[in-house]
């Protein structure tokens, strides 16, 4: 995940119009779906990132193979606490109409065209 990309996204739970939600895809469960699985998406980008970075601080000692823990990743650590949760993300991302979706069971000969001979 991009560390700038961290917009103006509400670290708290706010209340949120269905409607609007509903309006995009004329489904309120479609968004939501929609929704979850970017969420996914960001929090396994996140983890995979935080993980990544904090294997350059790990070193094992000889014996019983215990991670030793220093100042820089305690506060790589703190930084990743504070960014929003990926659902939040989601959905700001979502009502700002900045992803890009299709749903594969809505074929594209499904709409009221006629069909040439």
């Amino acid at each position: 995940m991009n560390k700038n990309k961290k917009k103006s996204v509400p670290q708290t739970t706010i209340t949120r119009d269905l409607g609007e939600f509903s309006q995009k895809t004329g489904n309120l469960y479609e968004s939501v779906v929609i929704m979850a699985k970017r969420s996914n998406q960001i929090a396994a980008a996140t983890k995979q990132d935080l993980e990544t970075k904090l294997q350059e601080f790990a070193t094992y000692s000889d014996g019983a193979d215990e991670v030793q823990n220093n100042e820089e990743q305690i506060e790589l650590s703190k930084f990743y606490e504070k960014l929003p949760k990926p659902v939040l993300v989601a959905a700001k991302e979502f009502q700002d109409d900045e992803l890009v979706f299709s749903n594969p069971m809505e074929e594209p000969g499904d709409d009221d065209t006629e069909d040439s001979l």
